[in-house]
């Protein structure tokens, strides 16, 4: 899919916690269709385009969302949180990115977010289960506290509604009121480390990562050590922050004393 530069009109800006806010843009369908998992730069000026993971599948219905976390102290967040209040049409590059859904595959599906990288792991999970409403799918969600599962609402009514759907809820703060709920589990400390306890075999799935290159490599490494094979496992942290090999063998992680 070829990308391409677009203004698009912004429909609604929404609160969902007082350090993450949803965006709803609005375009021509035909010059917003994007595939599932992939990614748009926002214009700021010039000289400053911002990516963003798109946060719905394409419905053909012109709409794109976005979820984004706000950093008061960071100079690119101040001015983006400050355009989306007065701005009513903003520039996109879209789409970008080749952590995409297979749409041919039906394996299946770890899918593994930290923070916002929820929105990346929304849009594929829409379409996983428009394709095939009986597609296994284990949705693991990192956060420090239980407060910053900024749309738990969602993967809850997933889980409720489709049997083969399971919600991780990982959060390094223990909450204050347990996560309970059909097919939602909750997990303490860190997610590679929730991985390691409670995976034993991922040499049959198809796996998404979405969070910083330090998160999505912890986890790899994990992953590597319960069968996870090079040639299904996705993540823009792939290209934008590579190593060599992306994913390591057994036998170098047993050398290198990993799990």
């Amino acid at each position: 899919m070829t990308p391409r530069t677009l203004t698009c009109l912004v429909t609604e800006v929404e609160d969902l916690t007082p350090d993450v806010f949803r965006v709803q843009l609005e375009g021509r369908p035909e010059a917003v269709a994007h595939e599932p998992g992939q990614y748009l730069e926002l214009r700021l000026d010039d000289e400053t385009w911002v990516p963003f993971s798109i946060a719905n599948a394409h419905a053909g219905d012109g709409t794109i969302e976005l979820h984004i976390q706000h950093w008061p102290e960071r100079e690119n967040s101040a001015r983006l949180r400050e355009l989306m209040q007065v701005a009513q049409r903003l520039t996109l590059h879209l789409p970008g990115g080749d952590c995409l859904l297979d749409p041919d595959s039906t394996r299946p599906l770890l899918l593994i977010a930290a923070g916002t990288g929820f929105a990346q792991m929304k849009a594929i999970i829409e379409a996983a289960l428009h394709a095939d409403p009986r597609r296994e799918i284990d949705l693991w969600w990192a956060v420090r506290e239980r407060r910053h599962l900024y749309l738990e609402r969602l993967p809850r009514e997933w889980a409720q509604g489709h049997a083969h759907f399971r919600f991780h809820a990982v959060t390094e703060v223990a909450p204050e009121k347990a996560l309970t709920g059909e097919r939602v589990v909750s997990h303490r400390g860190r997610i590679d480390q929730a991985l390691a306890m409670t995976l034993e075999d991922v040499s049959g799935h198809d796996v998404y990562l979405s969070g910083s290159p330090g998160m999505v490599y912890a986890c790899v490494d994990v992953l590597a050590s319960l069968g996870l094979e090079a040639s299904r496992v996705f993540s823009d942290v792939f290209a934008y922050a590579p190593r060599d090999p992306i994913v390591p063998t057994a036998g170098s992680l047993v050398r290198e004393g990993r799990p």
